[in-house]
């Protein structure tokens, strides 16, 4: 059923305790015979409830009884009541009768305005409620009943530290030929085996002609390529990554010049004309 907001007001107002007896008898019948309404009501006292548990009892000063009781003690005897003798009857006199003004709208339209006074004081008393509950339970939650109080939430929040990385064991080969000056640096990062060769003192290759790369072991069958040698002051690669550590530390590097763009079978072409051995420059964490 679809009440109006005369309906709503009526309940608030019964909730508040503000009606007369006749309108909170009327309430009352139609709590009685309508379910609904009686929800509504009941929802108007569930919120107004709270500023009972806002606001505690005060008791008033024994001085307050005492002077009520004085003041009844030292109050005059009343007065008797006398009725005025009653006057002889006088004859009627007939009088035009005024047209009947009927006020029913105004007093409707009056008990609507008292009403949503009621209303606006009530929801204004429930936003102070409200706000002087959300003040004490910031500041002073301990004064607040345990069923109104909020639960405290705990969150567990995980730091993970990163791990240091040790630094890695480094190592350096200077590849020169028969004059004995420096024409490439190769050094190679002893965990990841990336290696990095650097042009020093190299000539320019011939035209037609490129530098390439080779690793020589005695444990392997024969020389591997580790690619053309570039035209800038650094070459990078990720290619040792394929062999044994101790494949690595003790092979023989050695540069040769191939055709432009390398060797065609995977084999040198010609005699190494600079080589040279990696040693360890900076040691392992494990050993320093």
């Amino acid at each position: 059923m679809a009440y109006s907001e005369d309906h709503i007001a009526l309940a608030a107002e019964y909730a508040l305790g503000t009606l007369d007896a006749d309108e909170r008898t009327q309430v009352e019948t139609m709590m009685a015979i309508d379910t609904d309404f009686k929800v509504i009501v009941q929802a108007w006292e569930f919120r107004l409830g709270v500023l009972n548990q806002m606001v505690g009892s005060v008791e008033p000063r024994p001085i307050v009884w005492e002077n009520i009781k004085s003041a009844i003690g030292h109050s005059e005897p009343q007065v008797p009541l006398v009725l005025p003798e009653a006057e002889p009857p006088v004859a009627p006199v007939v009088v035009a009768q005024a047209p009947v003004v009927d006020h029913s709208n105004v007093i409707q339209l009056s008990n609507r305005v008292r009403r949503w006074r009621s209303v606006a004081m009530t929801a204004s008393a429930i936003a102070a409620a409200l706000v002087a509950m959300l003040a004490i339970e910031v500041y002073q939650p301990d004064l607040l009943p345990d069923g109104m109080r909020a639960k405290s939430r705990t969150q567990v929040v995980e730091v993970k530290i990163p791990t240091a990385v040790a630094p890695s064991a480094q190592y350096v080969a200077l590849l020169q030929g028969q004059g004995g000056g420096p024409a490439f640096i190769l050094t190679v990062d002893g965990a990841t085996k990336n290696f990095t060769l650097r042009k020093v003192g190299a000539p320019v290759a011939e035209p037609g002609k490129s530098y390439e790369l080779w690793l020589i072991s005695d444990k392997l069958p024969r020389p591997r390529s580790l690619g053309v040698i570039g035209a800038n002051d650094f070459t990078a690669r990720p290619v040792l990554s394929s062999y044994d550590s101790d494949v690595v530390n003790a092979a023989t590097y050695a540069v040769t010049v191939e055709q432009a763009g390398g060797s065609p079978d995977g084999s040198p072409h010609s005699t190494p004309v600079y080589t040279g051995k990696l040693i360890e420059t900076v040691p392992p964490a494990a050993n320093r």
